[in-house]
């Protein structure tokens, strides 16, 4: 027996109802998914694609976990008790090179939005990279992007990973915290956590990857950051599902382009505002530059990362012969910016 929705867009195809092809149903409808610091403006399309119920409008059941930093998530990805991450585009290159086969299906962020700042009191020794020498530096977690991005400055500045000591802030609140309680003597961070210690008077600015000159100078090029990644034996086995999720995603992008910094103050927890709205509002300004205009990748993208990730880690990468191509499946973004309005 035919089911009622064959039946139903049957009846609408023969009164010249029917609005278009029928769009295949996920495959799995209920997920969970990971991400390392999710108040972090890095990740805000996936909040606002949980506040603003795109995921329930896609008929998707999702669940976020929000883990310690990025490395967590990745963690959790590969051990089975997430089905996706929202999580730093460095990490299928990694996990490549790992033996393990994971890629991005869209790009959230295009620059980093990472920023290296020095506490106010330390700012008089610390005038470069090269000076962070012996001191304490503040990341999200150990292995997330805040730390290797960290790693290849100071590499570049001439310097040796273990030359400073990596401590996880988390990020919100403790981060801060971290940083005006002399915990940590730098920061490697993102907003607003970074407008916050600003605007404290906590912090001075050593290095902006919120803009893409700033990413540019670091990088020589452009540097995707936060991803939509999954494992590919998932993609391969679940593709509605997958671009289910990349239209949710695309259509988030799309909303941030055309929002004012009141409207997403308006749709995220208050509780992100770390209790100064007005702070809030100017880390969102500042931080409109930095996410995807198309959702894809680009070339350069993908192989300033790789440059980054064999200087950070060169033991690891010497010999890899990594397949850049096959890190990210643009297929889906593709699909989702000619379906998706």
């Amino acid at each position: 027996m035919k089911s009622f929705t064959t039946l139903l867009a049957a009846g609408l195809v023969a009164l010249g109802l029917a609005a278009g092809p029928a769009v295949a149903a996920p495959e799995k409808t209920t997920l969970q998914i990971g991400v390392g610091g999710k108040p972090l403006l890095y990740y805000l399309p996936l909040t606002l694609a949980e506040r603003l119920g795109y995921f329930k409008d896609a008929g998707l059941d999702v669940t976020i976990n929000d883990f310690g930093g990025g490395s967590k998530a990745l963690q959790a990805l590969i051990g089975g008790s997430v089905d996706a991450v929202t999580g730093a585009y460095e990490h299928t290159i990694r996990m490549q090179q790992k033996g393990q086969k994971i890629e991005a299906v869209i790009e959230l962020g295009r620059f980093p939005g990472i920023v290296l700042a020095v506490a106010k009191d330390k700012a008089d020794k610390v005038k470069t990279v090269a000076d962070l020498k012996g001191m304490k530096i503040g990341v999200t977690a150990p292995g997330s992007s805040t730390h290797l991005t960290t790693v290849y400055q100071l590499v570049k500045a001439g310097l040796k990973a273990d030359d400073a000591s990596f401590i996880g802030v988390g990020g919100g609140a403790s981060a801060v915290a971290a940083v005006e309680h002399g915990n940590v003597d730098a920061v490697a961070h993102l907003d607003p956590v970074i407008s916050k210690l600003d605007a404290d008077g906590a912090i001075k600015v050593l290095v902006d990857m919120r803009t893409e000159a700033g990413t540019r100078a670091v990088f020589g090029g452009s540097n995707p950051a936060a991803v939509l990644y999954l494992k590919k034996d998932f993609v391969d086995a679940n593709p509605q599902t997958v671009q289910a999720l990349t239209d949710v995603f695309y259509r988030t992008l799309k909303w941030i382009e055309k929002a004012t910094p009141d409207e997403i103050a308006a749709a995220v927890p208050e509780e992100y505002w770390l209790g100064d709205k007005a702070l809030y509002l100017k880390a969102v300004a500042a931080s409109f530059p930095t996410y995807s205009k198309t959702g894809l990748i680009p070339e350069e993208g993908m192989t300033s990362t790789l440059a980054f990730l064999e200087a950070t880690e060169p033991g690891a990468f010497a010999a890899a012969k990594i397949d850049l191509a096959a890190t990210f499946d643009g297929r889906f973004v593709k699909k989702s910016a000619e379906t998706v309005k």
